[in-house]
């Protein structure tokens, strides 16, 4: 169940890899809609994969990275609620503040990192 969750995260980290690039392209209009919905579709997929694994028994503890899973999971759920902020934003038709974007990018990035550890040396 980790490996599902991680492959549907990686997709995730790929779909939001390329809204920025769209997003901070000089000149550029921000990317339609329905890409950012897919994108938080699939992270909440993987998000609830990631907590179901983590259901399973403990892994990890002899390496010491037993509690990355929660830790990814956390991370994970904070930048979550970043993309509900951005979502907010857009229903109220404005831009969405590059600060917010950030922070969502830097907690998604840093929860499928930590999971990574978790699952290759767990």
């Amino acid at each position: 169940m980790l490996t599902a969750a991680f492959t549907i995260l990686t997709f995730a980290v790929l779909m939001g890899s390329a809204l920025a690039v769209l997003h901070m392209r000089e000149g550029a209009v921000a990317p339609r809609w329905p890409l950012g919905a897919l994108h938080g579709l699939i992270a909440i997929a993987g998000l609830a994969s990631v907590l179901l694994a983590l259901r399973g028994p403990p892994r990890g503890l002899d390496q010491g990275t037993g509690s990355f899973g929660t830790i990814a999971a956390t991370l994970l759920t904070l930048a979550a609620l970043a993309g509900i902020g951005l979502v907010a934003a857009r229903l109220r038709r404005r831009p969405l503040p590059g600060i917010l974007i950030g922070v969502h990018a830097t907690l998604a990035v840093s929860g499928f990192v930590i999971l990574a550890a978790y699952m290759f040396a767990g």
